[in-house]
């Protein structure tokens, strides 16, 4: 099972612009052996840029775009963002696309969140042209290219072509996870509880098996949560819960939340719906004191060592490729060393039969 860690600084506030730190956690996670490094894209810094500059300053570490937003850019930028990156790393980036929530693309990009998983389809299928070298003729239900009745002609990349550029889907909804079985190289899993690994995993394989591939095909990455060791497992738990009660009731609106969507479906819909009305009535305490210490427990890796190697195992069993984890610590060392720790854990997990 391979690691994967977040790159970047917090965009939510004005006051972390610690870019060095940043580059020395993904410099020192490439030496202790993480497989790659993955950027998000908010509504504050977009996740192509830092990649670029973590390029230039490691030499085997994957960049990935965890995830560049297919509505807030055309397909054809995001091949030309892709092909960029790719050939300033040496062929070491993963382009992962997402189609984010209406909240950011209509309220941030002013684009409309119409038919977002034609959307995303199509995108795929420009950069998939694109990127094999093709001219770019395409005639979808969302982008047609060149426009028709225009002055517009058909191009094809001035760029070399990689037909090989690995693409990651975050998807999380029945219908988005068989596209990703059909389509990706890598799914990006989020809201990932390894026990109802089913939920995810099912349709991606249905997506796959009806192109001819199998599950075996993509790399299966999802969110471990966060890292940490201590005997005192009360005190780790209760840190969690804030962001929980975000996600379940601000990462979207009343109509539209993916994720608290997700939770629902792995049988939290009570404590999902209680969080997200608490959210909405802007009671952010009682909102995340309402978060089960199982689930908090079952979405990190956090308690004593056996704790999270069980947990570790647990995700292997469920069919994970790659954890992307976030090391919880006070300072820098603090969490260089946790992730030391989680990396000889991981050693092993994969050395058992």
């Amino acid at each position: 099972m391979k690691l994967a860690i977040q790159f970047g600084v917090s965009t939510y506030t004005s006051s972390n612009e610690d870019w060095a730190s940043a580059i020395t956690y993904a410099v020192e996670a490439e030496r202790l052996g993480v497989d790659s490094a993955w950027t998000a894209e908010t509504w504050g810094y977009d996740g192509a840029t830092p990649l670029a500059y973590l390029a230039a300053k490691t030499s085997r570490l994957r960049l990935g775009t965890g995830i560049l937003q297919v509505g807030a850019r055309t397909p054809a930028l995001t091949a030309m963002t892709a092909m960029a990156l790719a050939s300033l790393s040496g062929d070491r980036f993963l382009l992962g696309l997402g189609v984010s929530g209406p909240q950011v693309i209509e309220g941030w990009h002013g684009v409309r969140f119409a038919r977002p998983l034609q959307r995303l389809r199509e995108t795929i299928e420009i950069v998939r042209k694109i990127t094999r070298g093709e001219r770019l003729v395409y005639q979808g239900e969302v982008y047609q290219v060149p426009l028709p009745d225009s002055e517009g002609k058909a191009l094809t990349s001035s760029a070399p072509p990689r037909p090989k550029l690995p693409v990651y889907l975050a998807t999380l909804g029945p219908k988005s996870l068989e596209l990703t079985g059909e389509q990706a190289d890598g799914w990006l899993g989020t809201s990932f509880i390894p026990e109802h690994a089913s939920m995810f995993l099912d349709p991606i394989a249905a997506g796959a098996m009806r192109v001819g591939r199998t599950l075996s095909d993509l790399d299966i990455q999802v969110a471990g949560g966060v890292v940490a060791f201590s005997d005192d497992v009360e005190s780790l738990i209760a840190p969690q819960k804030p962001g929980l009660a975000f996600t379940l009731g601000a990462m979207g609106s009343r109509q539209h939340n993916f994720y608290n969507d997700v939770y629902r479906r792995a049988g939290y819909a009570d404590i999902a719906l209680e969080v997200q009305d608490l959210w909405f009535k802007k009671e952010r305490e009682a909102a995340a004191a309402r978060i089960p210490d199982e689930l908090v427990l079952k979405t990190n890796l956090i308690g004593t060592e056996d704790m999270v190697r069980e947990r570790l195992s647990t995700h292997r069993r469920a069919g994970v490729n790659t954890l992307q984890v976030n090391p919880d610590g006070q300072s820098l060392d603090e969490r260089l060393a946790t992730l030391a720790r989680l990396v000889e854990l991981v050693k092993e997990i994969d050395a058992e039969p």
